[in-house]
Formats: C-alpha cells, sequence, structure tokens
C-alpha cells in the first residue's frame, strides 16, 4: 500500500487521486476465489506461455488499458442427479438419484482448463454442466452392472462413478469431492422382485441358520455325551485297569511263591544228582584204577618189554650189519692186497662149501673116489691135483675125505653142520 502510494506520489497525484486509483485498480482475492488478470503473458511451470495471471488468496494491481480482471468462485456447488431409464447390464431400466459436491479447481495445472472453459459462464451454467457430465457417466456406469449389483453395493457403485467421471470433469477443470447414490429404482418392479427374493432368501438363511444352530446344538449335544461315554469309559477302563494290575500282582506273588517251591524242589532234586554224580565219579576213578593196574600196567610192561626186545634185536642186527659191512671192508683190503691172484683165493675159500652144497642135493649118490680129468692136454691135473694139496695143508680142508664123508652121510671131523638148502641160492650168496 505505501509502495502505491508513493507511485502515485511521484506521479503527482494528490490524496483524493490516490483514493479513486485505489479503488478502481487495486483488487483483493479472497481465500474462496481466485483472480485472473487477463492481458499480460506469463509462463506456467511447464513453460508454456498463456496470457493471463493468477492472484490465488492475495492482492494485486490492475495494470490500466492493459489487463482486465475477472473472479473465478472456488467455492463447493451441490448438484442433485437423477437418471431415469438408465439401462443397466442385462437392459432393465433404472432410476437413480444422488447427490454430488463439485468445485472448480484451484491448482495448477488443472485450474488453466477452468479458465479456458468456464471463464465467463455463470454459476448455474457451470452446474448443469457439471450434472449433464455426471449424468452421462452415471448411465455409462450403469450399462456395466447389473441391478443387482448396482443396488446391492451402492458404495461400490458410486466409486465406479467417481473413477468414470474424474477424466471427464478434470478436462472441464471441475474437481469431484464426493459422490452418494441416495436410491436405486426400477418401474417395471425387477428390484421389488429381488427385494422380495431377497427377503425369501433371507428367511431361507434364518430357516437355515435356525437349523444350523439347531444342528450344531444337537451336535454339541452329542459331543458332550459322547465325551461323558468316553469319561465313563475311562473311568471303567481305570477300574478294569487297576483290577488287572491287582490280580497281576497277585499272579506274580503267587508265581514266586509257586517258582521258589520248584526251586527247592529242583535244588534237592540237584544236589541228589550232584552227590551221585561224585559217587559215579569216585567209581569212575576206582574203574580207571581198574583198568590201570589189570589191563593198561601189564600192556604197557608188554609193550616196554617187546619195545626193549625189538631193540635188542635192532641193536644185534645193527652189530651183524657193522660185523659184516667191517668184514667187507677188510675183505676189500684184502682182495686189494692180494693183487690179481685175489679171486683165485676167494673162489678156494667158498669151495668147500660150494661142495658140500653140491653134495647135499644129490644125497643118495656114492662117491668111490675122486677122478680128474685134464681138458687141457695134461697140463691142468697137477695144478688141481696142487691145489687140492695145499688147501689141505692151508686150511685142513681135505676136498676127498669131505666128497667121501657126504657120500656116506656123516658130518665132517670138526662137526660142522652146513644146512640142506638148494645149490644156486647158496651160489648166488657167494
Amino acid at each position: 500500500m505505501e509502495l502505491i502510494v508513493m507511485l502515485l506520489g511521484m506521479l503527482g497525484l494528490g490524496a483524493c487521486a490516490s483514493g479513486v486509483v485505489i479503488r478502481n485498480y487495486y483488487y483483493i482475492c479472497q481465500p474462496s476465489e481466485v483472480l485472473i488478470f487477463a492481458g499480460s503473458r506469463q509462463k506456467t511451470a511447464t513453460d508454456q506461455t498463456i496470457g493471463y495471471r493468477l492472484v490465488k488468496g492475495g492482492s494485486s494491481i490492475k495494470v490500466p488499458l492493459i489487463e482486465e480482471v475477472f473472479r473465478m468462485d472456488l467455492t463447493n456447488m451441490i448438484i442433485d442427479l437423477k437418471v431415469v431409464n438408465a439401462y443397466s447390464k442385462g437392459g432393465v431400466p433404472l432410476i437413480v438419484e444422488g447427490v454430488a459436491n463439485i468445485k472448480i479447481a484451484g491448482e495448477e495445472p488443472l485450474i488453466y482448463n477452468a479458465i479456458e472453459r468456464l471463464l465467463g459462464k455463470k454459476r448455474k451454467e457451470i452446474e448443469q454442466l457439471a450434472k449433464e457430465t455426471l449424468e452421462g457417466n452415471l448411465r455409462g456406469v450403469l450399462a456395466n452392472l447389473t441391478p443387482e449389483q448396482a443396488n446391492a453395493d451402492q458404495i461400490a457403485f458410486a466409486k465406479n462413478l467417481l473413477e468414470e467421471a474424474e477424466d471427464d470433469l478434470h478436462q472441464l477443470g471441475l474437481v469431484l469431492d464426493s459422490l452418494q447414490i441416495q436410491k436405486i429404482s426400477d418401474e417395471v418392479s425387477y428390484l421389488d422382485s429381488i427385494g422380495r427374493k431377497q427377503r425369501a432368501e433371507l428367511f431361507r438363511d434364518a430357516r437355515m441358520g435356525e437349523a444350523k444352530a439347531k444342528a450344531e446344538s444337537m451336535i454339541k449335544d452329542s459331543a458332550n455325551q459322547r465325551i461323558t461315554s468316553l469319561r465313563r469309559i475311562q473311568r471303567d477302563l481305570e477300574i478294569a485297569k487297576a483290577d488287572a494290575e491287582k490280580r497281576v500282582r497277585d499272579a506274580q506273588t503267587k508265581r514266586v511263591a509257586m517258582i521258589a517251591e520248584v526251586e527247592s524242589v529242583v535244588m534237592t532234586q540237584l544236589a541228589k544228582v550232584q552227590a551221585e554224580v561224585k559217587v559215579q565219579t569216585e567209581r569212575i576213578k576206582q574203574v580207571e584204577q581198574q583198568l590201570q593196574a589189570d589191563v593198561i600196567a601189564p600192556a604197557e610192561a608188554n609193550c616196554q618189554q617187546m619195545i626193549a626186545k625189538a631193540q635188542a634185536q635192532a641193536a644185534k642186527i645193527v652189530e651183524d650189519g657193522k660185523a659184516q659191512a667191517e668184514g667187507t671192508k677188510k675183505l676189500a683190503h684184502s682182495w686189494t692186497v692180494a693183487g690179481t691172484n685175489a679171486k683165485e683165493i676167494f673162489l678156494f675159500q667158498k669151495l668147500e662149501l660150494l661142495l658140500k652144497l653140491m653134495a647135499a642135493s644129490v644125497p643118495e649118490v656114492a662117491i668111490d673116489k675122486v677122478t680128474i680129468i685134464d681138458g687141457n692136454n695134461g697140463t691142468s691135473v697137477p695144478k688141481i691135483a696142487s691145489f687140492m694139496e695145499q688147501l689141505r695143508q692151508a686150511t685142513g680142508v681135505d676136498v676127498a675125505q669131505i666128497a667121501e664123508q657126504l657120500s656116506s652121510q656123516k658130518l665132517p671131523s670138526n662137526g660142522t653142520v652146513y644146512p640142506e638148502k638148494p645149490l644156486l641160492t647158496e651160489f648166488k650168496k657167494l
């Protein structure tokens, strides 16, 4: 204000003129309205150029000869809605009555739509425009709903209507604050029939609820009786269990007594058996001792005797073998020492035995005399005669005498008895 007065003073105007200027060019904006100073170019927040400036909730001075001031009321407008013969889904015509609260948008950018479309229009015209828009949207929403759906949930119906009409109202620069559906009816009594149906359904539901409650009551009574029966059975079971445990304890007591009695009998018999076992054990020992004395000891003695005899025979055989081996060694040594005449000497030594064996094989032959025939032109007879004489002088064996004795079945003079064996066998031994 002081700035304006200063400007007027600088222009040389007096106090009266200042009052006239303030009254004609100074505008104060109420909280429920918006001032539009048309004529000056401004840029919006979206860098859009417009030919006016807005003042909301403040004051401003009109530029003379350039700007023109318009007021736009932002207060709420109540619109009564009534749609007749609005066909719902299914072709049933409905009558819908409701109330809507709308206002002109006071915020950017919706206020620009309101200025462009509603500036200069009277309030009644704006209300009529909003009413027609809402009724058109209401018919569109009803076309997608059945009468049952529209009548059953009017809040959802109003919500769908708000969503449907919001875009159209925003295009006009209007804002829908609230919408309430007051009544839905029809001229063909379709909703009444639905009401009767609903009442019938309610009655049916009530009957069903009553029957269900009665059934639940019966179920509860049955459950209570079942619980009571179960408790009674549990009680009887506990009693039977206690009785059975008592019988089991009695049986266990009797069993212990019977076991003790049987154990005493068994122990007595066991003692008898053990005593009998001891007696039989002693008897077995006695029999074993008797067998030891009568059978085993003589058998062992006989065994030891036979072992000793066998050892003696074995020792004799061993000694004979040793002596024979020693004799064989000495014979071999003598044979080696004798040289080329060893064979003839050995044969001469065995000649007596051979003659005895030969004579024994023909005991019935009587030898009168021994004649030596020389088969070598008379050269062998002197040698044989000389050999027989040398044999008699060296060994005392008279071949002629032995032959005579053998013919008469007499023993030699030295008393030696020759066994009667086959000649071939004795010769092989030689």
